[in-house]
């Protein structure tokens, strides 16, 4: 007996991916709500955005922002600290708070059936905080022991070197998001209130959801809770620039740690933000063809060919205004010189133009994966939250998607072009004695040493 033959289906190529829509209204006190439903995903992400500025803070007080949020959750009216905690426990939410270049973001995850409990938290964390004075002097301690412990780690003080050296002085971003060990000591339990008075209230804020909200009543739950948001001293600051970048940034800046048997690299350029007037399209395009992947040009001969890392990688980090490009990675203390020497030159090779192979991988990569990296909530409300932050549609994402799709060499090369001609900021956090000599006669940029 013959087994009939079952014809194969044909084989479609997939169709363009849009990122989730949302639905939008306005909350009695002005709030922005933007919604996401995603059938299926039970645990809500809640996001509330406030525009501010870092720049805002006053001068000697860098960092109060960042204090300011980590604080919110240490205690209201309603609850104490433990009271506080006890709650999130209790209803199995997660909430944290942070602070950008041009907001403060406050986000909870909490199972769908608890989203009432969880806005009328986050509504008392953000109106109602009471800051009290043994929880802002711990929050400070532990900064402080944050800083020393950064100060040990070589990637955390290349980054923060790279900051210092790339950004003219006195440019707030100069200057760690977190403050120095100098404004963090003086800080007061008064200057948290003081800036939250100030700088956290409704005015231009904006609350994203996302999640399965199958008979969620939105529009009830929020006006009943955050829409009851307050605050009379509220002052609304102007959106952020972008930092003017350092006059004397190209140049080598070696970090001593004497004996270190490896050497932290860092390079950085100033680079745009997610408004760029050119289009973002082509920037994670060329992030993933320099510095993406194993097989990546950079990793293709430091990591495959040299041997002389784990892997270097590229990106660009845009800030709401402005932003950088930045290379990093580790080699062998022995192997410095010629490796800053071979990473410095592909950089500048790059100028010359990618291969049609490279953009055909790169766009796939960034095209193709992009359901993957929203594939869920958190993801979701995350992305729509940058977008209100930043000033952008809501249509982006899905936007810049189909602008990868049809990208081509000139539009890599000219993103390229509009950062690599402005010249390399390199930080190298290693042995002194045995990096500054290892440069002589590769690199033509000036060195200096600063101490650890």
């Amino acid at each position: 007996m013959s087994t009939p033959t079952v014809p194969r289906p044909d084989v479609v190529a997939q169709g363009p991916w849009a990122f989730p829509e949302a639905t939008e209204h306005l909350l009695d006190n002005g709030v922005r709500v933007l919604a996401h439903d995603l059938p299926g995903q039970y645990v809500l992400s809640l996001r509330v955005v406030v525009p501010t500025s870092l720049s805002s803070e006053p001068a000697g007080q860098e960092g109060v922002a960042s204090m300011t949020a980590r604080l919110l959750d240490e205690g209201t009216s309603r609850y104490s600290a433990e009271e506080f905690a006890e709650l999130m426990e209790r209803h199995g939410m997660a909430l944290g708070a942070g602070v950008s270049d041009g907001g403060v973001l406050v986000d909870v995850d909490v199972p769908q059936r608890h989203l009432a409990t969880a806005a009328s938290v986050v509504t008392d964390a953000l109106a109602d905080p009471v800051f009290p004075e043994a929880e802002v002097r711990r929050i400070l301690r532990i900064r402080l022991a944050e800083i020393e412990q950064e100060r040990a780690s070589a990637g955390h003080r290349a980054a923060k070197e790279l900051t210092r050296t790339l950004w003219a002085p006195g440019e707030r971003a100069a200057t760690p998001t977190g403050g120095t060990p100098e404004t963090i000591g003086s800080l007061t339990r008064e200057d948290v209130v003081a800036f939250h008075a100030r700088a956290v209230g409704p005015q231009g804020a904006t609350v994203v959801l996302a999640g399965d909200l199958t008979d969620v009543d939105v529009r009830g739950v929020l006006d009943a809770t955050l829409g009851t948001w307050r605050a009379p001293g509220h002052t609304p600051v102007p959106r952020p620039t972008a930092p003017v970048p350092a006059p004397d940034r190209t140049r080598i800046v070696v970090v001593d740690r004497p004996g270190s048997v490896q050497t932290e690299i860092i390079v950085g350029a100033p680079g745009p933000d997610r408004s760029t007037p050119h289009g973002w399209a082509p920037h994670p395009v060329v992030s993933f063809v320099l510095g993406g992947s194993p097989g990546a040009r950079l990793d293709a001969v430091l990591r495959e060919e040299k041997g002389y890392t784990y892997g270097v990688r590229s990106a660009f980090r845009p800030r709401v205004a402005g932003g950088s490009f930045v290379t990093s990675g580790s080699v062998r203390s022995e192997v410095t010189g010629e490796a800053v020497e071979i990473l410095l030159g592909i950089l500048d090779g790059a100028r010359d133009g990618f291969t049609e192979a490279e953009v055909r991988s790169g766009v796939d990569y960034v095209a193709k994966t992009a359901p993957g990296r929203y594939a869920t909530a958190d993801a979701v409300a995350d992305e729509t939250a940058a977008l209100a932050l930043e000033g952008l549609p809501l249509d982006f994402t899905t936007a810049t998607l189909r602008d990868v799709a049809v990208l081509t060499r000139d539009d890599l090369d000219a993103a390229y072009g509009r950062v690599a001609t402005q010249g390399w900021t390199v930080v190298l956090v290693g042995d002194a004695a045995t990096v500054v000599p290892a440069l002589e006669g590769r690199v033509e940029l000036p060195v200096t040493t600063v101490a650890v």
